[in-house]
C-alpha cells in the first residue's frame, strides 16, 4: 500500500500571517493556528489547544495573506512536512503543514489596507521542486 499524508483542519490564527519572498521570486506566507479540542477533565470538559504552524506558497501566499490575521477562522488542507535543522549542534526538528488549501471560514478581521472582499479561498502552489532545503523558517 502506498503511503498518504494529507491533514485537514480548522482552527484560528494565533498571529497575523507573515509574507516573504524566496530569492527566486516565490512567495512564502507563514502563519500559527490553535485548533481546540473537548477532553474530559475528571467530571467536567475542557478546551486543549493544540498549535500548527502552517506555510503557503506562490500566488496563493500573495492572494491570502492579507486576510489571514490573528482570530481568523481558517480550513486548512495540506500535508505534514518535517523540517530538521542544526543549531549550535544541536538537531532540531518541528512539523508544519504545507497548505494545499486554506479557507476563509470567520471571526477576526481583515487588515485596513484591504479593500477586497474577506471571504474566499486559494489554492497553494504545493512546495516548489526547486524550494531550498535549507530555507531558514
Amino acid at each position: 500500500m502506498a503511503d498518504m499524508n494529507k491533514w485537514i483542519g480548522i482552527g484560528r490564527l494565533t498571529r497575523d500571517a507573515t509574507l516573504t519572498y524566496t530569492s527566486g521570486g516565490m512567495a512564502i506566507s507563514k502563519f500559527s493556528i490553535a485548533v481546540n479540542a473537548r477532553v474530559k477533565q475528571g467530571e467536567s470538559w475542557a478546551d486543549e489547544a493544540s498549535f500548527f504552524d502552517v506555510t503557503v506558497f506562490g500566488k496563493a501566499a500573495e492572494s491570502i495573506n492579507q486576510y489571514l490575521v490573528k482570530g481568523k477562522q481558517v480550513a486548512i488542507e495540506g500535508r505534514l512536512k518535517q523540517d530538521r535543522w542544526e543549531k549550535d549542534g544541536q538537531n532540531h526538528s518541528r512539523v508544519v503543514i504545507n497548505a494545499d488549501n486554506v479557507q476563509l471560514l470567520g471571526g477576526g478581521e481583515a487588515r485596513p489596507d484591504n479593500q477586497a472582499r474577506q471571504e474566499g479561498s486559494a489554492q497553494g502552489d504545493g512546495v516548489p521542486s526547486d524550494f531550498p532545503d535549507d530555507y531558514p523558517f
